[in-house]
Parts: structure tokens; C-alpha cells; sequence
């Protein structure tokens, strides 16, 4: 049976950092739904109802234009290993861009990685807490490194490029925000 709470507690946020990954839901009023697996060292609880955590470069990039129309958020974590349980935080949140003035400060939560798209600043209204009973239990058989990989390999400049190319506009056509200001819109 599903519990819920106003915020973490002390045991909700020791879980959540014994994950590996964790997963973000967003949608606009309008269009698709998306649901990301999120991993490496991108998520930081700040308080028991605030949450960070750092959108590295992908193939999507929903969750900005989303929050853009509708700043409603879920995370959603659950557990692979002995203990079952699967934890969600509901709530709100805004994106912040590496033009915004709060970028720097927000981002030296975490090490510095030129592959940083976004963070995602989001405000907790509920925990839920359910069994996970159904969710099967894997082991951990490496961290991946594909994505340092591959962004060591296109450099920044290789990076702003892809985020030009792939990154500028949603599965349903919104603008995304992330081409960086100081390229300007025809650069």
C-alpha cells in the first residue's frame, strides 16, 4: 500500500542516494508525454522539498519546454537491489539554462562537465512511497561512461553543434531553449 508525505525524511533521502538511477516525468498541456532515465552524478536533494539535479546532453530534450508551459514534475526512483521500493516526488519545477544568471552557482553542486545542458530545480509537494514487490531485482554491472565518451570526443564546440542540430526543438515541434545565447540564433 502506497504511503505519502508532505516531504523527505531522513530515510527517503538515504534511499534515494543508494540508487543508481533515477527517472523524470514532464508534460505540457498539449503533446507527449516524457519519461527519462537519468543517471551519473546528476541529482542533489538540497532540503527535504527541494531538489536539483543536471540534464546532461541526449538525443530529447523535452523537460525544458515542458516545465516552459507546465512546471509540474515527477522522480521517480526504485529500487533494483534486496529491499523493494519504489519512491516518487511530485511537484514543480524550473529549468535553468547556462545563460541564466543562477546557472553557475546552481551547477557547483556539481563537477564540471562542458556536456551539462540543463538543471532542474523542483520544488516537492508529495512523496509516495509503494512496495515495489514486481520490480525485479538486477545487479549493477558497471557504471557507463558512453556519454563522457562521447562528448570528450566532440569537444564543447562539438557539443553546442549537436545541440544546435538535435536538441533545439521537441518530438512536437516547441522551441527547447537550450541553443546558448551567446551564439545568437543564425550563428
Amino acid at each position: 500500500m502506497g504511503k505519502q508525505f508532505p516531504a523527505l525524511d531522513d530515510t527517503h533521502i538515504a534511499f534515494i542516494g543508494a540508487q543508481l538511477m533515477f527517472f523524470s516525468g514532464s508534460a505540457a498541456p498539449e503533446g507527449k508525454i516524457n519519461i527519462s532515465p537519468k543517471g551519473m552524478d546528476s541529482l542533489r536533494v538540497l532540503s527535504p522539498t527541494r531538489i536539483l539535479w543536471r540534464n546532461m546532453t541526449g538525443s530529447g530534450n523535452e523537460t525544458a519546454t515542458h516545465l516552459a508551459s507546465s512546471p509540474r514534475m515527477t522522480l521517480m526512483w526504485c529500487s533494483f537491489g534486496p529491499r523493494p521500493m519504489i519512491l516518487r516526488c511530485y511537484g514543480t519545477a524550473r529549468a535553468i539554462h547556462r545563460a541564466d544568471p543562477d546557472w553557475a552557482a546552481l551547477d557547483a553542486h556539481f563537477a564540471p562537465h562542458f556536456a551539462a545542458r540543463q538543471l532542474f530545480d523542483m520544488t516537492v509537494d508529495m512523496v509516495q512511497t509503494s512496495c515495489g514487490y514486481a520490480v525485479p531485482r538486477m545487479e549493477n554491472a558497471a557504471p557507463r561512461d558512453t556519454l563522457s565518451k562521447w562528448a570528450a570526443d566532440k569537444g564543447p564546440d562539438g557539443i553546442e553543434t549537436y545541440w544546435r542540430e538535435r536538441n533545439t526543438h521537441t518530438l512536437d515541434g516547441a522551441e527547447t531553449g537550450i541553443v546558448p545565447k551567446s551564439l545568437g540564433p543564425d550563428a
